[in-house]
């Protein structure tokens, strides 16, 4: 029973569950998050993007081809999620400016 109980501590000790946990709902608020670009706000955008295909807009410049609709896409999402955790640490941290320490 020792090992058991020092594997116990352990998981208590360096919070592992609330890790895990953690880890759990980032990857499935990145798949929220992901679902609300690709389906609400880039059909927005689509219009502007010539031939309507945002995830496959190229720029050419000779034989370079750059992927700039995949990367806007990509970050637009980088976006909407530091968005969400700055306002997820300001509601748990309760403070009134989010600080540098």
């Amino acid at each position: 029973m020792g090992l058991l109980s020092e594997f116990k501590d352990f998981l208590y000790e360096y919070k592992v569950i609330p890790l895990a946990i953690a880890f759990i709902m980032g990857i499935v608020s990145t798949a929220l998050v992901k679902s609300l670009v690709d389906n609400i706000v880039m059909p927005i955008i689509t219009p502007f993007v010539p031939g309507g295909a945002w995830k496959t807009a190229t720029f050419e410049i000779g034989p370079i081809v750059l992927g700039w609709g995949a990367f806007l896409g990509e970050l637009i999402n980088f976006i909407i999620i530091a968005f969400v955790v700055f306002i997820v640490a300001k509601m748990v941290l309760k403070e009134e400016k989010v600080e540098k320490k």
